[in-house]
């Protein structure tokens, strides 16, 4: 089994490209189960490995592991002083009038939903800001859709996925904050039918974090990776 591509490594830093559909953290799975899990087998001991951000278990994308305490602490510094930029690449139903935009909308936890993880727009929330610049829209038999370009100011739990469908352009695939919250629980529950998958369209949320920069032994580092097959046989090829 190919656990992940590998995109950088040194003695400090391991960056890789996690795979949609799979977990950051430890679950009751087998050792392939999490992104964790298979960064220790990949390292097979020779350091401990320390997670400093993470990804929502559909989306794909760059992500930065810590290879020893101190790289993981410097890092962690990184992230909290806010030196650390990320770009997203989404692809949202409909299509959006304007090239770029701000959606400046503060998030709390949904109290109305019957998923415990979900969160929505609320005025008593958390400050939350993303920005989004269009890269094309696209007509396929199920609908009109548009890639976008994403950034977040603030980085608050599945920030761009609520703020996408809060302006009414959910992602494509997203079975929490898209058309209906059931399509989650019974995607968790193992029992989606074939008119939900047609429903999702897409096999995970489309939502892939293509880029990231931060600065690292006195230079400005960037690393990426691009979406995988499922995200581009869908919406064509990229810029």
């Amino acid at each position: 089994m190919t656990l992940f591509p590998v995109l950088y490594e040194d003695a400090d830093l391991l960056v890789l490209h996690k795979p949609a559909g799979l977990v950051c953290h430890p679950t009751k799975g087998d050792e392939y189960s999490s992104l964790i899990s298979r960064v220790r087998l990949y390292l097979q001991a020779t350091s401990e490995p320390q997670m400093v951000h993470r990804l929502d278990r559909e989306t794909s994308g760059v992500m930065v592991f810590g290879k020893t305490a101190e790289a993981a602490l410097e890092l962690r510094r990184l992230w909290e002083g806010g030196f650390v930029a990320k770009e997203y690449l989404a692809i949202v139903r409909g299509e959006l009038a304007a090239n770029e935009g701000l959606i400046n909308a503060p998030l709390g936890k949904d109290e109305a939903s019957v998923v415990a993880i979900k969160d929505c727009v609320r005025p008593d929330g958390a400050k939350a800001r993303t920005r989004w610049w269009k890269v094309r829209s696209f007509a396929r038999p199920e609908g009109v859709f548009t890639l976008l370009r994403v950034r977040l100011d603030t980085g608050r739990k599945h920030q761009i996925r609520i703020h996408l469908a809060h302006v009414e352009h959910p992602l494509v695939g997203d079975k929490i904050y898209g058309a209906d919250e059931q399509l989650y629980l019974a995607f968790v529950e193992r029992r989606l039918t074939p008119e939900q998958d047609a429903q999702l369209i897409l096999p995970w949320q489309a939502l892939h974090a293509g880029r990231l920069w931060l600065p690292w032994g006195a230079q400005e580092r960037e690393f990426s990776s691009p979406p995988e097959p499922w995200f581009t046989d869908f919406s064509g090829p990229l810029p």
